[in-house]
């Protein structure tokens, strides 16, 4: 698949902004703020702090991709949501730099997770707590919050998402921003595939993110695969699973 750039509902104002327009309206709108120019994001995932299993796996994740539509700027700060092992932890640890901050949230963080806190740009934390309350309150808030492929799992635990959501929302800064990507179930299936075949309807993640407070930016299109049937368990999608990407912000 051909990576496609975000579709953003403001970029008619973006096209404006770029032609000399003030620079207030776009400052006006719900979430948005004003970016220094985008890093060369390729570039920055070609680093050699990153290990090489992880630079093989780029093909697949397309870390660049999740980097352009989270709008990544150096010295930022990331709350990773359900780490893992942490891929998407490093990528933001590295696209921040030494300037920047990522905390990695795990319920029960694993030794991989933990090798990479210990590993440089050293700016990584890990946060070892529960889903519902994945961020400590007398923390500073953070520019963007990343959730990958994972809601659907957290579906299947017994998370309060309302509470998860709403703290999501509380850990952002004003104008800060969600970006969650996950495995897309069939249109009306709504949560009933997250345990069978670990997939998600993206309208229903959708309504649960903005009862918390959250206001739709964005999409990206670029771990989209037409062919996929979704009526299989995602890991038996060829080449890959069809994926929704969604960018969310925090209004001001």
């Amino acid at each position: 698949m051909t990576p496609q750039p975000d579709r953003s509902r403001r970029s008619i104002v973006a096209h404006l902004a770029l032609l000399g327009a003030s620079g207030t309206v776009l400052s006006t709108l719900p979430g948005c703020a004003a970016l220094s120019p985008a890093p060369d994001y390729d570039a920055l995932l070609a680093s050699p702090l990153r290990p090489n299993d992880d630079r093989k796996a780029d093909a697949r994740r397309l870390p660049a991709e999740l980097l352009r539509l989270a709008r990544v700027r150096t010295g930022m700060s990331v709350l990773d949501l359900s780490a893992g092992g942490g891929f998407t932890t490093q990528v933001m640890s590295v696209a921040v730099g030494e300037r920047g901050r990522v905390w990695a949230q795990a319920p029960k963080p694993g030794p991989a997770l933990l090798a990479r806190a210990k590993a440089p740009p050293a700016n990584i934390e890990v946060l070892t707590r529960p889903f519902d309350d994945p961020f400590p309150v007398d923390a500073p808030r953070v520019d963007l919050v990343t959730l990958v492929l994972s809601y659907h799992d957290i579906v299947n635990t017994p998370t309060d998402r309302v509470k998860m959501n709403r703290a999501m929302f509380d850990a952002l800064k004003p104008g800060g921003r969600l970006v969650v990507l996950d495995h897309s179930g069939r249109a009306g299936s709504g949560l009933a595939e997250t345990r069978t075949l670990h997939r998600i309807e993206e309208a229903a993640l959708r309504r649960e993110v903005e009862a918390a407070g959250f206001v739709f930016e964005a999409d990206s299109a670029a771990w989209r695969n037409p062919a996929d049937p979704r009526d299989i368990h995602y890991n038996q999608a060829k080449p890959s699973s069809d994926k929704f990407a969604l960018r969310f912000a925090r209004p001001r």
